[in-house]
């Protein structure tokens, strides 16, 4: 079974990031989410290979590995065990031109959608070889308890991202190198980035996304059409899902 230790909790907590070094799925079941990646790159038309966000709500294939038992033990001792699972998103930096990924807190692109932010934890899977070479995540530790950052406008036709946060030191940046099939978690509020694939190499993984169904999800403009599925437990905070 995929959990966390105490220690590893405790390291995750203190440092906003875990690295677990060891295969999340099974190597069929690996085969099988490469399998409905390589469907969606081949049929995503004019979008760049980093911009296959929420495959999940056109493919209830993904949903086998969001709702897992092997994803949720490994989020649950974050979360808690009543657990939203709300977004995914296939991450593929291609040979060469992969885009940058300026630095940024997830949470400052959620801001408005939840009442608060703690909790919220993203698995990052690697279906590729992660590496500082390719242009693996990178991030700040202990940044996760800072609150919003200040940010400024960026190149939007050569990073992901149109902005950035101001100011970074990168000098204790950690990169998140991965061997395929083996995954991070890192909490929404952390600074974290990765440099471009100037590589040979393909690096691609699969961003899953969870927090505790204790969250109150705003019914506004920023969360409307969205899906979000009670993946374990109960609700907590009156929320609307689309499997209850």
């Amino acid at each position: 079974m995929a959990t966390l230790t105490n220690e590893e909790l405790q390291f995750y907590r203190q440092n906003g990031y875990y690295l677990y070094h060891k295969p999340l799925f099974s190597e069929e079941k690996m085969n099988r989410l490469r399998s409905i990646f390589d469907e969606h790159h081949a049929e995503k038309g004019d979008k760049l290979s980093d911009e296959l966000d929420t495959p999940h709500f056109r493919d209830e294939r993904l949903l086998e590995f969001l709702l897992s038992d092997e994803a949720l033990d490994l989020v649950e001792p974050i979360t808690g065990p009543n657990i939203i699972m709300w977004t995914s998103h296939f991450i593929c930096k291609d040979p060469l031109v992969g885009r940058a990924t300026p630095w940024h807190e997830d949470s400052a692109y959620w801001k408005g959608r939840f009442d608060n932010y703690e909790n919220i934890v993203t698995i990052w899977l690697a279906l590729d070889r992660s590496s500082e070479e390719n242009g693996c995540m990178r991030v700040i530790p202990g940044t996760h308890v800072n609150g919003f950052s200040e940010y400024e406008a960026v190149d939007g036709s050569r990073n992901l991202f149109k902005t950035q946060i101001k100011n970074i030191n990168d000098s204790d940046a950690v990169y998140f190198e991965l061997a395929p099939g083996e995954c991070s978690l890192h909490d929404s509020r952390i600074i974290h980035g990765a440099k471009p694939n100037t590589s040979n190499y393909r690096r691609c993984g699969y961003t899953m996304r969870y927090l505790s169904a204790s969250t109150k999800v705003h019914d506004n403009k920023k969360n409307e059409g969205w899906k979000f599925w009670l993946a374990r437990g109960k609700d907590m905070a009156g929320n609307h899902y689309v499997n209850v």
